[in-house]
């Protein structure tokens, strides 16, 4: 379980890091990449930019 927590925290860690780099980059203002306002706070969905962001993961780690 100790192993599973510290992937997830490394995973958060580098996803937080290359977010700006990903913004630039234009993820985040696909089509389908949800933004809206509720109960006076900015909710952000981004489903087209985590189904790309996990082919290309996967190909990656069929390529590895």
């Amino acid at each position: 379980m100790i192993r599973w927590m510290l992937v997830i925290f490394l995973a958060l860690l580098l996803i937080s890091w290359f977010t700006p780099l990903l913004q630039r980059l234009g993820f985040g203002r696909l089509p389908g990449d949800f933004r809206f306002r509720l109960f006076g706070r900015e909710w952000f969905l981004p489903v087209t930019t985590t189904l790309i962001l996990s082919g290309v993961a996967s190909l990656v780690s069929r390529m590895i």
